[in-house]
């Protein structure tokens, strides 16, 4: 049974006339976003690596911020995540929602100790 592809991203804005079309066209897009990380990786501008928000370098938010794009249409489109039903996107989606959080709350707890144990020079810093 032949299903019907929505053959649209960017919410519509963007509309293909076939499949191949829209593959070539999601495709186009993740190659540029690569291309851009490729080259903000190589050059490094120094603006984007002097300033900081939230403890981290400019250049490491556009790198993540790009990098969630990019996942965001490669399960929306070539896992076709778009065509389930609200209640497995959702499944998928906030399991790793959850599981994300989870972890960056146990990497800033354990991290927390073992800054606290070397600060109050328990342990030696050796490295």
């Amino acid at each position: 049974m032949a299903q019907d592809h929505n053959l649209a991203i960017f919410r519509g804005k963007l509309k293909f006339k076939s499949i191949q079309s829209k593959i070539w066209g999601v495709f186009t897009l993740l190659s540029i976003i690569t291309i851009i990380e490729v080259y903000l990786g190589i050059s490094k501008p120094e603006f984007l690596i002097s300033n900081r928000l939230f403890a981290l370098k400019y250049l490491n938010w556009i790198f993540l911020i790009l990098t969630v794009i990019k996942a965001y249409y490669i399960t929306w489109d070539f896992m076709h995540m778009r065509d389930e039903k609200m209640g497995l996107r959702r499944s998928v989606v906030w399991t790793a929602v959850f599981l994300i959080i989870y972890l960056v709350f146990i990497l800033l707890v354990e991290g927390n100790y073992i800054f606290d144990v070397y600060k109050e020079n328990y342990i030696k810093f050796n490295f």
